[in-house]
């Protein structure tokens, strides 16, 4: 499989930015994906938040199945929140949460007579929902938000009554040193799908979903196992995707796997180990 890299000039940018303007922040939200919290994580902005107090949200919640890594996390000693930010019922639990990590610098300034908004930057690779996130805090759309990489590409500070939230660009990290979580961004969609071959990230995509969920295959697209290429085929005839010929029309079954998974259509999916998160840093 050819090796991923997307590292596009924007993003370097948009990193030289955070580091300015993280200095204006009282803490930093880390927008992690549920279905791969540790591939999502990018330890270049743990190094830009510095000293200041993180919250990780494990966004996406709804989607994925990481209960054990939220636990691990916790008892690392991370500030970690589960979150599905597409519905107003998390923003309750969210708000406490955000509350909770700058408590102390809160007390601080009203020791101080000082009545200001706390600050946030908001930070996270591409299409882990950071927009999306922000505008659960703000009641109304102020962020733009889209299923694609690379929507956001300029800092805008939003409102938030008691905050204010700082919109970043989704930024990778120069380079992945691990192509398996590499492969995992590809699957959520945080990888800019125009770089890929998606004919083998679907195959990829198939036999990894056969090691974590093989009955959620086996429901949806009535596969019994096999070789990648062979799942596609049971995808195919499943679906009724075939060419003239009764050949299969393989691009039509890739992008239904695809589409599928990040919809949620195949139930709850994290592909992400406890094991994963130790290993890139996470806890």
């Amino acid at each position: 499989m050819k090796p991923i890299q997307w590292y596009p000039g924007h993003m370097a940018k948009a990193m030289r930015m955070m580091e300015e303007n993280v200095k204006l922040s009282d803490a930093v939200v880390f927008v992690l994906d549920a279905r791969a919290p540790a591939a999502t994580y990018n330890e270049k902005l743990t190094a830009i938040a510095g000293s200041r107090p993180v919250l990780y949200l494990l966004n996406k919640w709804d989607l994925g199945n990481a209960d054990a890594l939220l636990f691990a996390m916790k008892g690392a000693g991370k500030n970690a929140y589960p979150l599905d930010a597409t519905s107003p019922r998390g923003k309750n639990g969210l708000m406490a949460a955000m509350n909770a990590v700058v408590s102390e610098k809160a007390q601080r300034l009203k020791e101080k007579g000082m009545n200001r908004p706390l600050r946030f930057l908001v930070a996270g690779v591409p299409n882990t929902g950071k927009s999306t996130v922000i505008n659960l805090i703000s009641g109304v759309k102020r962020a733009v938000t889209g299923d694609k990489a690379g929507v956001t590409r300029n800092k805008q500070w939003v409102k938030c009554g008691a905050f204010d939230l700082m919109d970043t660009p989704g930024t990778m990290p120069p380079s992945f040193a691990d192509q398996t979580l590499a492969r995992r961004l590809a699957y959520i969609g945080s990888v800019n799908d125009d770089i890929l071959e998606l004919d083998e990230i679907a195959l990829a995509l198939l036999e990894d979903l056969y090691a974590v969920a093989p009955a959620a295959l086996q429901e949806r697209y009535g596969i019994e196992g096999g070789t990648p290429l062979a799942m596609l085929e049971q995808v195919c005839t499943k679906r009724g995707f075939l060419l003239k010929g009764k050949e299969f029309d393989y691009e039509r079954g890739e992008r239904a796997v695809i589409d599928d998974f990040r919809k949620g259509k195949l139930g709850r999916i994290t592909f992400d180990s406890v094991e994963d998160a130790h290993s890139a840093g996470l806890i």
